[in-house]
């Protein structure tokens, strides 16, 4: 058992790199990275990831901050108005079955990772320049608070494109700002969870301390990746999410299907932007002209 910990310690820091470099995946990764690997039975692995998952991006926020790729402003008001819309979409939720909710959820992160790869032709270029209206904060909030509060998870999957292509900041800045969205939510939701779940505090804080470890690098490397190659990384990241949950929910045959799609279309457009060859291109070349519209 002592090795298993040590090992889920180790892992901890690439939970803590995606959050950092990413803005999102950390309660996805460290949910099962508790239960499968550390031991700990679903509830407490759920607590424990809350508690990783919080500090960490709020360790990953502050560090962001200092490179000025945080909206203080825009991150707290999302984060209050997320934190009313999962609270309403928690109630909801019992009167949905889940396998519906995460089935709807993996449809739902496949829209927007491609959404994220095809980007956005607008995004502004300065990271502080551009201030989302209020209202569109509170809106966006409530809308994405009330998604994650239905699901129960997949904070940073909807929070990161939310403000990079419907409120508009740049890849760097959404990712930094996210950060604050997902610690309140976090925090939010350990405090339900300490009332009935026994956490253990010793695992949690070196899982925690490892987590924020790799936080700390994942922001630094954030700096050094261009901001539409960032995008593209995290879109193509939702996008093999989504074929795990559909493996898990409707059948491993309908994931390893989706996974195999991915693996395609990863594999077509490295090779359109990577070498000579690209099968899309020459699709589009060889097919019969239409008449114009």
């Amino acid at each position: 058992m002592t090795a298993m910990i040590a090992l889920t310690v180790a892992l901890a820091v690439f939970v803590g790199i995606a959050l950092g470099l990413l803005g999102g995946g950390g309660s996805i990764m460290t949910v099962p990275l508790l239960a499968y690997v550390a031991g700990m039975d679903a509830k407490q692995a759920i607590a424990t990831s809350l508690l990783v998952v919080g500090v960490t991006s709020a360790v990953g926020a502050v560090s962001h901050a200092r490179a000025g790729r945080v909206q203080w402003r825009t991150g707290l008001i999302f984060g209050a108005a997320g934190m009313a819309g999962a609270y309403a979409g928690g109630l909801l939720a019992r009167f949905i079955p889940g396998t519906v909710l995460l089935i709807g959820f993996a449809v739902m992160m496949i829209a927007t990772a491609i959404a994220m790869l095809r980007g956005r032709k607008n995004v502004h270029a300065a990271g502080g320049a551009h201030r989302m209206p209020i209202p569109k904060i509170i809106a966006e909030g409530l809308v994405v608070g009330l998604v994650t509060g239905l699901v129960g998870a997949g904070g940073g999957f909807l929070v990161v494109p939310a403000l990079a292509l419907l409120g508009g900041l740049p890849m760097p800045v959404a990712v930094g700002t996210s950060l604050i969205v997902i610690a309140m939510k976090s925090f939010a939701g350990l405090a339900g969870y300490l009332s009935s779940v026994h956490i253990d505090w010793g695992v949690a804080l070196a899982v925690t301390a490892a987590a924020v470890v790799g936080a700390l690098i994942g922001a630094r490397l954030t700096a050094m990746v261009d901001p539409d190659a960032l995008r593209k990384a995290f879109g193509w990241f939702v996008l093999g999410m989504s074929s795990i949950i559909l493996a898990q929910e409707i059948h491993l045959a309908v994931g390893m299907a989706a996974a195999a799609l991915t693996a395609v279309a990863l594999a077509m457009y490295l090779a359109c932007n990577r070498t000579g060859f690209c099968p899309l291109r020459h699709l589009v070349a060889n097919r019969p002209a239409s008449a114009p519209a």
